[in-house]
């Protein structure tokens, strides 16, 4: 769960999968998958199947975010399974024959499981653009796929409960305060989007508003009425983005009331999430995919775990609250490009208790490896989550050369992971298992966990 270990991930995740959550505009008009439009893959899964207006969401057809709501989640689910079959079948059948990849893991149950409810409520994370009406008033909801157009959304059937009625709630206040809405096509006006995250395991949420300049008249008044709407929303913070951009998020940022971050918790650990902070938008399947990687990291008591893409210490810590749980005491390193994710780690790492266990450099994780490998140091297990972009042929060197006992590789975009780990097979590793997660149900978007071991 990272930021950057190269300057080529740098470029990689700026064009890609931003850890800042500066995602695409279109995103915000597309609610169900969190990707930009740029990055969406053809061979995620095969075509969406046909749209029908009397769906249960009621703005499917405008917004286009969840292509799949009208499918049944069974058929969602075995349409990506045969798609990462197809996908991975060459990789399989030059390097594991025997091995079969794993039935997706869905919210609920597999492909196999027969019928399976339709997954609700599960993002977390919600955002809105803002717009003028004709009357000078303030819009928001969804682009319309491929305008400007805003499509009012009362509510989101994927979205967490109470999550749409706090953002429509934000627009009517911001209306009643006279703060103008920014307009996307001439660049004139203040209020640009707003960004909310809410807690799956705690009653914490932080609301970012986006402007196209930091004084704004009422942008206090504005905040106070924000708190109001939800007692859940205890961090309002202002995100300052003049530039003519796709991107939702500048870079300054302050806070506005409440704390400078709030906290949730997975797999029983309680992270620091500040208000341009990557955290997974499906907490629920995010502890299924942690857990995916966690067994298959087969930690003993005194190993050396290398998170290479650290970010906020996510994995590692779950990793090593887990084996602290069962009596194994290891060494958790996390190695990360960007000093503002170190940060992150150490608090929570201090706030999990595990400062004494864990240790996070800003070192690039290529230069790292190398020098690491050069002086002989141990490394029993390596993890790694590179962004959409995959990791780079000098990393992989790198990991090899370190020749960790396990790897484990968790992917948002099997395509570049299938590369990848061809690569990886041809340095001594065997793969031992491929699972496909169902992160983001509805859309065709899938991730999967893989786990080699040094031969020999």
């Amino acid at each position: 769960m990272t930021y950057e270990h190269s300057p080529a991930h740098d470029r990689a995740r700026r064009g890609n999968r931003n850890r800042n959550a500066n995602r695409d505009r279109r995103a915000v008009g597309r609610g169900g998958d969190p990707r930009p439009a740029r990055c969406r893959k053809k061979r995620d899964a095969p075509a969406a199947p046909p749209m029908h207006g009397d769906g249960p969401c009621p703005v499917m057809r405008a917004c286009g975010g969840c292509a799949w709501l009208n499918l049944p989640y069974r058929k969602q689910l075995a349409r990506k399974q045969a798609a990462m079959e197809e996908l991975f079948a060459p990789l399989l059948s030059a390097h594991a024959p025997k091995l079969a990849l794993d039935p997706i893991q869905g919210m609920g149950g597999t492909c196999d499981d027969g019928k399976l409810p339709a997954p609700r409520a599960f993002r977390h994370k919600a955002a809105t653009p803002f717009a003028p009406t004709v009357d000078g008033g303030v819009s928001c909801g969804f682009f319309a796929r491929g305008t400007h157009d805003i499509v009012a959304v009362p509510s989101c059937a994927v979205e967490a409960p109470g999550a749409r009625a706090i953002l429509n709630g934000v627009a009517a206040a911001a209306q009643d305060l006279g703060i103008s809405a920014y307009n996307e096509d001439t660049h004139q006006g203040l209020l640009r989007y707003a960004v909310l995250r809410l807690g799956w395991r705690s009653a914490e949420g932080v609301l970012t508003l986006v402007t196209s300049r930091r004084d704004v008249p009422h942008l206090d008044e504005l905040a106070e009425r924000a708190q109001q709407i939800d007692p859940r929303i205890t961090v309002v913070a202002q995100n300052v983005n003049p530039r003519v951009t796709n991107a939702i998020l500048g870079g300054e940022t302050r806070i506005l009331r409440g704390p400078d971050h709030m906290a949730d918790s997975l797999l029983g650990c309680t992270f620091c999430i500040s208000p341009t902070a990557f955290y997974q938008t499906n907490p629920e399947q995010t502890e299924v995919l942690y857990q995916l990687a966690i067994d298959g990291m087969d930690l003993r008591a005194g190993d050396v775990l290398m998170d290479a893409y650290c970010g906020s210490g996510t994995i590692g810590l779950c990793a090593a609250a887990a084996m602290r749980e069962r009596g194994r005491d290891i060494r958790l390193l996390g190695v990360e490009r960007n000093p503002a994710g170190i940060a992150d780690a150490r608090r929570n790492a201090e706030l999990n208790g595990l400062s004494n266990a864990a240790e996070f450099l800003t070192r690039d994780a290529t230069d790292y490896m190398l020098e690491a490998a050069a002086r002989g140091e141990r490394v029993d297990v390596l993890s790694i989550d590179p962004p959409r972009a995959g990791s780079t042929p000098e990393f992989l060197g790198a990991a090899a050369a370190l020749a960790p006992r396990r790897i484990v590789y968790v992917s948002c975009n099997p395509e570049t992971q299938a590369r990848d780990l061809e690569q990886l097979l041809s340095t001594g590793y065997e793969l031992l298992r491929l699972t496909p997660v169902d992160m983001f149900p509805h859309t065709e978007h899938v991730e999967t966990v893989a786990v080699l071991e040094r031969q020999g």
